[in-house]
């Protein structure tokens, strides 16, 4: 990163890790006009070809509703003070770096100066890059709050929103506690991935004694768009996935689904959402052993398309009657939830294998909504009792965060209204 914002791609956005998601990237090509913040004014730019600069500054936190980008980097963070001065002062920096970094530009003084005995304020292996899309959205978890012990260290245990409740226990869960939880997360996207993880590291330097990372997730190959003129990215099983996601140009159905309105929490969580983090174990070694038709018989969908059964195109509207009772489309639908909707964001990963022989690998499952409590925990207790493709997953890492409205100007910092 530069002191100048710059928009041309990067060639690491289009390789990836290793080559990973390159089909992904290939996607993407098609082209998908966005609005994208830049210089004095908002320009259109396709996805493909932007390295634009996402603007920091609004009523709501970017990388909820703006368009998807191709990587990711998640952290979620323990707060490792007692002291509340100091974990302000903290979020107002992260907030200052935040601002510098999803514009394109260095953290203080840069990776370069004059003082060459002292640590550069910027780690540095983003220099030279474009912003990329750069997104940095904050959220806070239950631990927050209260800690696991009732100890309520920072004077906030009244002021915990309703909605950012325990989740249950839901049938099949397998959770790693070193994987779930945490007091404050950060998501990271952007469609270059070290421009992604600069940015979680550079935080995560910024709190070194106030707090510590606690764990963290890469995701490639996006599983959902919030663009639907877009093409359908495909999960690890191979098919489309977020065919009926919230378009974050939807400003009613965001409205209804999403942002938390002043009748369903406190004031200072009004304009913000709830995330729900899922990593989700795909078992495709033996998925990939399964027959075609089961394959589509437990999606509802067909695979090549992607359209439903007994249907021709990927968005027409499905006849869940169609479908086996069982069908994870059917199950998901929301006249099958009361209605339910989710805005997912959810990403591939691939972490090394199992020491069996398997790929550690699956779905990162994020998804916001305006209240979990008729949101994901209604949707998640219906497909645990009967999806088909339980068979094949498992959810072994799990939290929830509440996520506060956007930073409104230079002034403002993340959380202001809740510690004020």
């Amino acid at each position: 990163m530069t002191d100048d914002a710059v928009t041309s791609p990067s060639r690491r956005a289009l390789i990836g890790w290793g080559g990973a998601g390159l089909a992904l990237g290939a996607a993407a090509a098609g082209g998908t006009a966005v609005a994208l913040g830049g210089g004095d004014g908002d320009t259109t730019r396709t996805v493909a070809d932007s390295g634009a600069a996402v603007p920091f500054y609004g009523a709501h936190q970017a990388g909820i509703a703006t368009a998807v980008q191709d990587r990711l980097h998640f952290a979620a963070f323990d707060v490792t003070t007692d002291d509340r001065d100091a974990l302000i002062a903290m979020l107002k920096e992260w907030t200052k770096a935040a601002a510098r970094m999803t514009q394109g530009h260095s953290v203080g003084g840069g990776a370069v100066s004059d003082l060459a005995e002292a640590p550069p304020d910027d780690t540095g292996e983003a220099l030279g890059l474009k912003a990329s899309r750069l997104t940095l959205t904050i959220g806070f978890g239950p631990g927050l709050f209260e800690d696991k012990k009732g100890k309520d260290r920072f004077g906030l245990a009244g002021r915990r929103p309703e909605g950012l409740i325990d989740l249950p226990a839901f049938p099949g869960d397998n959770l790693d506690a070193a994987r779930s939880d945490g007091d404050l997360c950060v998501q990271a996207c952007a469609d270059d991935p070290q421009v992604a993880v600069h940015a979680i590291r550079n935080l995560a330097r910024i709190g070194m004694g106030t707090v510590a990372i606690r764990w963290s997730q890469l995701g490639f190959g996006k599983t959902s768009s919030t663009t639907p003129e877009a093409q359908t990215p495909r999960n690890m099983m191979g098919f489309k996935d977020g065919t009926r996601n919230i378009p974050g140009t939807d400003e009613a159905a965001l409205k209804k689904h999403v942002w938390v309105g002043g009748k369903a929490g406190p004031d200072w969580l009004v304009g913000g959402s709830y995330l729900v983090a899922r990593r989700i174990r795909m078992h495709i070694e033996t998925w990939d052993r399964t027959s075609l038709k089961e394959q589509e018989d437990i999606f509802g969908r067909d695979k090549g398309e992607g359209a439903p059964y007994g249907k021709q195109r990927e968005r027409d509207e499905p006849n869940l009657k169609a479908m086996l009772p069982d069908a994870h489309v059917r199950l998901a639908h929301p006249d099958s939830n009361g209605g339910a909707r989710l805005l997912r964001r959810g990403y591939s990963f691939t972490d090394g294998t199992d020491g069996l022989g398997r790929l550690d690998a699956g779905l990162f499952f994020l998804a916001y909504q305006h209240d979990v409590r008729d949101g994901f925990v209604t949707v998640q207790r219906n497909l645990a009792r009967q999806d088909a493709l339980n068979e094949y997953i498992q959810h072994v890492g799990s939290a929830l965060f509440a996520v506060p409205p956007g930073v409104r100007d230079k002034d403002d910092w993340w959380g202001r209204a809740l510690f004020s």
